[in-house]
């Protein structure tokens, strides 16, 4: 039986790609045409010059009732599919309301449809994110859903409603698994990544500065945490919990046991960078205000709406994911140990932008 993905080819997609190839399954993506020329030199690098053999790409959107297939590729890939991972959505923390509301929330509807007209559906697998949370003040368990939250924005507020509807299918008799990664960041490895967003505001605001760079320090900031984890620990937690019988039915967040603090991370940045960081305090609001001025966002290059994980009050425990991986092996490295490895691809690919595929 044949594998249905959405996301490809995306950062994580195409890790878990890989990934599926290597249980020598056949896997079929769901591609936008835009992305079409990147998904097939993708999935060449994957599986080879003959990889049409093992990777099928169908043009569609899951913004599109039916997810844009004609009607033979939909009752051929019924027919063929068992497994169904679902990883696009807008992974932007600046989106509307309304592409929010139309990729991750319409989009995931669609995705869950598709899945519910699978005879044979053995795991519909979800990556959401840990900011389903939104600004929840204090712990978030993998048990927690909606806690009664606000949100830092758009993006939050959709992955929620996202997860909802899967949780909703899922009490129905949808057998589903959900992973909730904290912010994602490159392979601590190779500090591989596609996109620079999140963390990497800081890190190409620093390295631009002349050896001294000044930061605003908003009130609250120092003690909050900043869960981040390697690509590499998310697709290697995936690939083995979504081969687990016992997975069925459970939410897992893949988060940092051990997180740096908002003036942890920013130290590690500063001496990974040879950079002398000045904190001044600042309120927030203002500083959200004077980022989104051209001039200024131009010349910080830091989007407005990461001033709001300075002050995150929500803390993230994955007890769940550790159990279940416990003996594998897989589990996240310490931040301080893979900073430099961020910093210099940083340092060595500027070309790389914030944009990524959904």
């Amino acid at each position: 039986m044949t594998v249905f993905l959405t996301g490809f080819p995306g950062f994580l997609g195409s890790a878990l790609v890989e990934r599926l190839l290597d249980r020598d399954r056949g896997v079929a993506c769901l591609v936008q045409s835009k992305y079409r020329e990147d998904a097939e030199r993708r999935a060449a690098e994957l599986a080879g010059d003959d990889w049409e053999e093992r990777i099928d790409l169908y043009e569609g959107d899951i913004t599109e009732p039916d997810l844009g297939l004609d009607a033979d590729d939909r009752e051929h890939l019924q027919d063929a599919c068992d497994e169904v991972f679902h990883l696009a959505a807008v992974y932007d923390l600046g989106v509307s309301r309304a592409v929010g509301e139309a990729v991750n929330v319409r989009g995931t509807e669609h995705v869950l449809d598709f899945a519910e007209s699978i005879a044979d559906l053995r795991r519909f697998q979800y990556v959401s994110t840990c900011y389903v949370s939104g600004r929840h003040d204090g712990v978030f368990t993998e048990d927690d859903l909606d806690v009664g939250q606000s949100f830092n924005n758009h993006y939050e507020a959709t992955k929620f409603e996202a997860e909802v509807a899967v949780q909703e299918r899922m009490a129905e008799g949808l057998p589903a698994t959900i992973y909730r990664p904290a912010i994602v960041v490159g392979d601590s490895r190779t500090g591989e990544t596609e996109k620079y967003d999140g963390p990497y505001f800081l890190v190409r605001f620093l390295l631009e500065q002349p050896g001294v760079a000044t930061l605003p320090r908003t009130p609250g900031a120092g003690d909050c945490e900043v869960n981040v984890v390697p690509r590499e620990y998310v697709v290697d937690a995936i690939d083995h919990l979504s081969g687990l019988s016992k997975s069925e039915g459970e939410v897992y967040q893949l988060c940092d046991p051990n997180p740096p603090t908002v003036a942890e991370m920013t130290a590690a940045f500063a001496a990974a960078t040879d950079t002398r960081v000045l904190s001044v305090p600042a309120p927030k609001g203002p500083t959200k205000r004077a980022l989104s001025l051209g001039p200024v966002r131009r010349w910080t290059g830091i989007e407005p709406a990461v001033i709001d994980y300075f002050d995150h009050p929500t803390r993230y425990v994955g007890a769940t994911a550790r159990k279940h991986l416990a003996g594998s092996g897989i589990e996240p490295p310490p931040f301080g140990s893979y900073v430099e490895t961020l910093v210099e691809f940083v340092r060595d690919h500027p070309e790389i932008g914030s944009a990524a595929k959904t």
